[in-house]
């Protein structure tokens, strides 16, 4: 963890000091293994699934619902940015709402669309450390506890999936009192180690629920668009594995890894092959889309910090107590 700290706060730091050769190389050949990882991912999905029949099922979906499915993955993004305000309220960093939102999207383009270069939670350690003198370390875990709250969420809904798939043959005890386990643990490690990230803990981790079943309800919205019949937990089930699998990032914005997991899940579950791919493609396109708008604050990063409130001078406590 020390280590992922320290490399966050070096990434930031390439915001204001230049590169050198080696790290130009090292960044450049970072894209190029994401684009090589990415193709490859692909080739093999679409050797299995024809490309035919997902173009087949994008051209004739209902855009309505498609529509439906991009309001509902926005929505979890302006949640997300309130689930992150919670951690920043943690350290005593209080921002607007609206420049918060305007930095998670900012954060969501870098992190989607800018593969090898400053990433976008790099670049919220920079600006909010450049403007509250905060230490980066205090803004990076509040952004890895944010991260924590997400993988959290993932993991409640996936039990609640357990539950209702029947080819998996587990009472439903098991995976439900390893997570009680694991939350317990999780969080006495947090309060241990952690505690001014916990101020607001639970309150941050209802609101990941919110995020992750918007998520869901998007594919649901997509499903529905493709006149789909049957049943619906397999494929909601294998979207959170793969989205677990993006963690790793060895992929651009995550393709090719879902769509991946999703084929390799279709030999456990009774799920059709083109529908299976066709989910994460889409999937990805509607995460393009709601990052895409965080270029606006490239362009015009004025509309960005506008937003951004001046750190208050702190009280002189001998001045203070003189008056």
């Amino acid at each position: 963890m020390k280590d992922l700290a320290q490399a966050e706060e070096e990434e930031a730091q390439e915001l204001v000091a230049p590169k050198t050769w080696k790290q130009r190389l090292w960044s450049i050949t970072k894209v190029l293994l994401k684009f090589i990882v990415t193709g490859v991912l692909l080739y093999f999905v679409f050797r299995k699934v024809p490309l035919e029949k997902v173009k087949y099922r994008l051209l004739h979906a209902n855009y309505w619902w498609m529509l439906a499915a991009l309001v509902s993955f926005f929505a979890s993004m302006v949640i997300s940015s309130w689930r992150l305000s919670s951690f920043f309220k943690s350290i005593k960093l209080k921002l607007d709402p609206r420049f918060n939102f305007r930095l998670y999207l900012l954060g969501l383009f870098y992190n989607f669309l800018l593969p090898g270069g400053i990433g976008g939670d790099g670049y919220k350690i920079y600006l909010l450390h450049k403007n509250y003198k905060l230490p980066a370390k205090k803004v990076f875990w509040a952004i890895m506890f944010d991260r924590l709250s997400g993988l959290w969420a993932i993991g409640l809904i996936i039990i609640a999936l357990i539950f209702l798939i029947p080819q998996i043959d587990i009472h439903i005890g098991i995976p439900l009192s390893i997570f009680v386990v694991a939350s317990a643990i999780y969080y006495f490690i947090a309060y241990k180690f952690f505690k001014e990230y916990t101020r607001y803990f639970w309150q941050a981790h209802l609101k990941a629920i919110g995020v992750q079943s918007l998520q869901v309800i998007a594919i649901v919205f997509v499903m529905i668009g493709q006149d789909f019949t049957g049943k619906y937990s397999p494929y909601l089930l294998s979207f959170l594995i793969s989205a677990l699998a993006t963690i790793i990032p060895i992929s651009i914005g995550g393709a090719g890894i879902r769509e991946t997991v999703f084929l390799q899940l279709t030999k456990v579950f009774p799920m059709d092959e083109s529908l299976a791919t066709f989910l994460p493609g889409t999937f990805y396109i509607i995460s393009l889309l709601v990052a895409l708008l965080g270029v606006y604050y490239v362009i015009r990063p004025s509309r960005l910090e506008e937003g951004l409130p001046k750190m208050e001078e702190p009280v002189d406590s001998e001045t203070e107590n003189s008056k």
